[in-house]
């Protein structure tokens, strides 16, 4: 790795693990690390986005001297480093003990984007974070993984609403330097940069690596001065939208990621695709196996029994399918092994238009012997959608398993319930949080001190909300409109309903206003009044998408809706978190059977965040009746209409007046109740440690014993 001693001053002796603690994403969901940095200096803590590696730069070194020579700072700096060095250094952990005995070669693990942590925004919604749990739980259970990405010049979206509801695209250029990013050096000391094959011109990908635990996560960049000016601008920005240069990106992902992996000298044994963006990496295994001495036939049939395919997408038109003569002109004719008919063939979907293209997902599903959708529903949505590519089974047959999402409980749970249920179940608590017992002992706190719990995060969350309306104010001079729309006058007292996700139109983010009158009434009702928090980025090139956020920011400015709608700009993981913690109710009513899992409603309900879904994505398999509450999805041209008035309906008969109703000492019992059922009922199912002990056994051990068979 590159030499860091000029990244922040020199650190004390006696605390210079500091710096190699900065420059793992452990620190993320570890409560206890991140204070061992916040305790440094509170204000320069917050100043910095949470960033240690940016905390360090900026910290005059008597501070850093100061806690070198505090007793109690030592303690607390010595027990972290001691857990952090065991946690990804012991070679003996859940897999070893129960998958496969000792080392073996690691799973490569292929994706576009990571959902880590906002120093790092290389995410552009629920597939990134889901990639970002899935590195961080193989790292707590010692799944041996090595992961590949991209390393993006410029974020995914900085998202500004301008006066008129409008949402602006801003770009800004990552300060890798002030992020716990590293360059990986070559035998002369210099960035590895590594070529990827058959391009014409010749691309080459600069190599970065991020350490998520015991897990490498290697990304590639490709704004060298060597390249070709249209290929610098391969690894700015996520989700191209021209197509060349969309398959482009993909030929790096895939074809260059697995070139970069055998220059470090990193063999993997099997392969894992989350979606089909990097799945050219399944030829290049394939062309691998062929350069050794196998025929190609026997290299299909190893690589397909050792590759597995996870898909997120459950509509046609979200898979990516490219033009015949661009896979010609950059991938047929530049691997002679390959007949050229029959490998465009694996790329056929049946369901296409003929001469569509080439069917990425159609060609993943056909390579790999272990694919999955990401939730029950989701599973049968796609075995519908791709029975034709085995036209001889019955649907329920077709070779498409599922794994529902789970996500990383240690990243998303509050830190002060976690505090508070490690009290009642002891130190082991979080080790045991994938079975459902230990989740039972959040009947042992009180239910005042439960409430009072929640309403301390609700709380902070408004005054989040409001603080960064504020600063907006003060440093960007916005309008009066958009503070009110950014949530200036929120109650923390007030039922509370969250919508936080991508704006795509399938979503519905504007169902709810859908008869105004309505909902006036329930957001005015001075004893019981109802807020909206909402927040999420349309695609920049998504103009649909747009005006819903749009319309939405008109409604929020409408002095008729007493200033309870509030959209909080520019969202990413730090808004999410805030979110996910301090909402009463999360709301979600996408177009079934459209939302292929939807884990931002599973980190809500880990901290007692009641659901309101639609029966779409992962609620079906969640909601028991008495966690949360489900309606059902209308069809027909009135659909909108008819669940618009599904959800007034709840909100008026059950969710408003059970909120409302409290005890003498203000506690609402029976929404306390609720709350804990959804902790109990949800937080071990719906967690990404059940999600990668699945992925373990049902797929990586059997992949893991074809590879050395």
């Amino acid at each position: 790795m590159d030499d860091l001693q000029d990244r922040f001053p020199p650190l004390p002796a006696r605390i210079a693990g500091l710096g190699e603690l900065a420059y793992n994403l452990w620190w993320s969901w570890h409560p206890e690390a991140r204070m061992l940095f916040k305790r440094l200096d509170r204000g320069a803590w917050k100043a910095t986005g949470h960033n240690p590696v940016k905390l360090l730069r900026v910290l005059p070194p008597k501070s850093l001297e100061a806690a070198a020579a505090d007793p109690e700072y030592l303690r607390h700096y010595d027990a972290v480093l001691a857990d952090f060095r065991t946690q990804t250094q012991t070679q003996v952990c859940w897999f070893t003990e129960n998958i496969i005995p000792g080392e073996c070669l690691p799973i490569a693990y292929f994706s576009l984007e990571y959902g880590l942590h906002h120093s790092l925004p290389f995410y552009a919604g629920g597939l990134g974070f889901l990639a970002g749990d899935h590195l961080k739980e193989c790292s707590d259970l010692g799944i041996p993984l090595v992961a590949v990405g991209f390393m993006y010049l410029e974020e995914y979206v900085r998202q500004k609403i301008n006066a008129d509801g409008w949402q602006e695209s801003v770009d800004e250029v990552l300060d890798r330097d002030a992020t716990p990013i590293t360059r990986v050096l070559n035998d002369q000391g210099a960035q590895l940069t590594v070529q990827v094959p058959f391009t014409d011109p010749s691309i080459h990908v600069a190599v970065w690596q991020v350490m998520v635990g015991r897990i490498p996560l290697y990304l590639m960049d490709t704004d060298l001065e060597i390249n070709d000016p249209a290929h610098r601008r391969i690894s700015n920005h996520l989700y191209i939208s021209d197509r060349e240069q969309r398959l482009l990106q993909e030929i790096v992902l895939g074809i260059g990621g697995s070139q970069m992996l055998a220059a470090m000298g990193i063999k993997h044994s099997v392969l894992h695709l989350n979606e089909g963006h990097a799945a050219l990496a399944l030829l290049e295994r394939v062309r691998e196996r062929v350069e050794a001495g196998m025929s190609y036939e026997d290299a299909v049939r190893q690589v397909r029994a050792t590759s597995v395919f996870t898909t997120h997408t459950p509509v046609p038109a979200g898979h990516d399918v490219f033009p015949f003569d661009l896979v010609d002109k950059y991938i047929c004719q530049c691997y002679p092994m390959l007949d050229r008919d029959e490998f465009l063939q694996l790329g056929v979907s049946p369901t296409d238009p003929p001469q569509a293209g080439f069917n990425m997902t159609a060609f993943a599903l056909r390579m790999s012997s272990y694919r999955n959708g990401v939730s029950r529903k989701h599973g049968e949505v796609s075995r519908r959608m791709w029975q034709a590519l085995w036209p001889d089974l019955p649907v329920e047959q077709v070779p498409i398993d599922y794994i529902t999402n789970g996500v990383h409980v240690p990243t998303w749970i509050d830190p002060k319930i976690e505090l508070r249920c490690m009290e009642c179940g002891g130190p082991d608590w979080l080790a045991e949080h994938d079975k459902p017992a230990v989740w039972e002992l959040v009947d042992d706190i009180p239910d005042g001190e439960f409430w009072s719990l929640h309403y301390r995060k609700k709380a902070k969350l408004v005054n989040y909300i409001r603080e960064r309306t504020r600063q907006r104010w003060v440093k960007e001079r916005i309008g009066l409109d958009n503070v009110v729309v950014g949530g200036s006058l929120l109650d923390p007292s007030a039922l509370t309903l969250g919508f936080a996700r991508r704006f795509a139109t399938y979503k519905r983010a504007d169902l709810i206003f859908h008869d105004l009158e309505r909902l006036k009434k329930l957001l005015n009702e001075d004893w019981r009044p109802l807020q909206i928090v909402f927040a999420g980025k349309a695609h920049p090139a998504d103009d649909p998408g747009k005006r819903i956020l749009q319309r939405i920011f008109n409604f929020a400015r409408n002095p008729d809706l007493g200033g309870r709608i509030a959209f909080v700009e520019d969202y990413g993981e730090q808004v999410a978190q805030y979110m996910v913690h301090g909402v009463d109710v999360w709301l979600n009513n996408p177009l079934p059977p459209l939302e292929a899992c939807g884990t931002s409603g599973m980190k809500a309900s880990v901290n007692g965040v009641l659901h309101l879904s639609i029966l779409d994505g992962w609620w079906p398999e969640g909601f028991n009746g008495h966690n949360g509450w489900a309606f059902g999805g209308a069809e027909g041209e009135d659909r909108d209409a008819r669940d618009a008035a599904a959800i007034y309906e709840i909100l008026e008969q059950e969710v408003i007046p059970l909120y409302y109703r409290v005890n003498d000492q203000g506690v609402p019992e029976g929404w306390v109740k609720l709350m804990k059922e959804a902790m109990k009922s949800l937080g071990a199912q719906f967690s990404a440690r059940r999600m990668l002990k699945e992925y373990s056994r049902k797929f990586y051990q059997p992949a893991l014993e074809a590879a050395g068979s």
